[in-house]
């Protein structure tokens, strides 16, 4: 395991944050948690970054929380919507409000969480790896909330390009025949 859970880098202009527990797929754990935060924090309050960029080490993005991270000890009883409450809310807030452009750059899997915090970026590019994967009992889309930078992925979503979106994956509409 990982004793760095998140890596930081200065650029020109910029910083980049790579998710770095790549043996782990890159899940949260709360020592991911905190290091996020701290990183977030140190990029908006350099005045020199007017950009961030984040991405994961190896060969995935993010796939959520580590649900090893979250299992009860003898005695005691996980909530596990605190931790919505206390990282995830939060961070996809913070996020949204940082006051220059947030970049995901998604290397293979994005899923659950790690969905949604590429979701709450600015932009978001994908290799041809990725893949984004929300977990839920049902095939349900779930509405998004009215955001400059959703509103603008909204205009390129895949169902406006032809592709046919499902819940696991959208793949590219087929290419014509001329017929």
């Amino acid at each position: 395991m990982s004793e760095t859970p998140v890596l930081t880098e200065t650029r020109d202009g910029y910083r980049v944050i790579t998710f770095n527990r790549p043996d782990r797929l890159n899940a949260f754990n709360e020592a991911m948690h905190a290091a996020l935060r701290s990183a977030i924090d140190e990029a908006e309050a350099d005045q020199n970054c007017r950009a961030l960029m984040i991405t994961g080490a190896g060969r995935g993005f993010c796939t959520g929380q580590d649900l090893g991270d979250r299992l009860a000890k003898p005695g005691e009883t996980v909530v596990l919507g605190g931790t919505l409450e206390a990282h995830y809310n939060p961070l996809v807030r913070k996020l949204r409000a940082l006051p220059f452009p947030v970049i995901a750059a998604v290397n293979g899997v994005a899923a659950g969480a790690g969905c949604n915090i590429a979701l709450a970026c600015d932009i978001v590019i994908a290799a041809n790896s990725a893949s984004f994967i929300q977990s839920s009992r049902a095939s349900v889309w779930f509405p998004i909330p009215a955001a400059p930078g959703i509103s603008r992925a909204l205009s390129a979503t895949p169902a406006r390009a032809g592709w046919r979106c499902w819940p696991s994956r959208c793949r590219p509409p087929r290419p014509s025949n001329g017929a």
